[in-house]
Formats: structure tokens, sequence, C-alpha cells
């Protein structure tokens, strides 16, 4: 007999399969954003201005990595070098106007792609979906020492 904890193993595997809800709903051309842009945007977006540093203690990067990302975000005008609003040393980066346009575009495309999986969920169903999820991920968050900033 299979257990609860392997059915959510499977559709914890079918859902990783789905991750990228860029196939569910059409996007206007040139505003999708790229899953790792996304993330690192929304992570800044979520937390402020964040150093290199930072962003490789929130991912768990190389600081290779995250310095060739950031320079694209960068060249691309989403991203901007700032002093430490803190006063620290080490310079950080922020959302320029575009990447807040473009993440804020990111994220409606996501929920529309979503509206379209749950169109026929009630409300509450979909409530309590996000409830486990976020209970799910923060369980997770404290088992990695790496939580998600949240409201």
């Amino acid at each position: 007999m299979t257990s609860p904890t392997h059915e959510v193993a499977l559709e914890f595997l079918v859902f990783a399969r789905h991750r990228d809800l860029s196939q569910v709903n059409a996007r206007p051309e040139g505003s999708q954003l790229e899953r790792s842009a996304y993330i690192l945007l929304s992570r800044v977006d979520a937390e402020g201005p964040m150093s290199i540093g930072q962003l490789s203690d929130a991912f768990a990067l190389d600081v290779s990595t995250l310095n060739r990302q950031t320079a694209a975000l960068k060249s691309a005008g989403l991203l901007e070098r700032i002093p430490d609003p803190d006063g620290g040393i080490a310079r950080k980066f922020r959302l320029t106007e575009e990447g807040r346009r473009r993440l804020d575009a990111e994220r409606e495309a996501h929920v529309r792609a979503l509206n379209l999986v749950m169109t026929d969920w009630p409300e509450e169903d979909i409530a309590s979906f996000a409830g486990f999820l976020r209970r799910f991920n923060t369980g997770i968050e404290r088992l990695d020492g790496r939580p998600w900033p949240r409201d």
C-alpha cells in the first residue's frame, strides 16, 4: 500500500515538471522573464536591496554564478547597483523602474495562468491550497535555513 507521503512525492515530481507556467498562458511578445531572472528579481523585491553576498546566502549559489546573473539583469536594465542604504561597504542591487514593470507583468502572467488552471476551483479551495503550499515551503525553509521573506 502506498502511504500519503508516497502520493505527495509523486505529485511533487509531477508538479516540478509543470513548474514553468509560461507554457500554460500565452504572454505578449517580450514580456517573459527567464525563470532564474524572475526568482532573483522577486527576491530583491521581497527583501529590498541586496549584495552579491546576500544573494549567495539566500540562494546557496556561487558568487560567480550570481555575478553572471546580476550582470545580465543589469545589462537588460532590470537591476541597478547602488551604495548600501545602511552605510555598509558592499554595493547592492535594486530593481530599476523597468525591472519593476517587467516583474509585475511576469507576476500577473503567472496569476492568469494559475487562474486558468484553477478556473473551476472554489475560492476557499484556492485559499486552502495556498495555505498548504506556504506550510510546505516554510517546512523546507526551516530545514534549509534560508527562509523566503513574506509579508
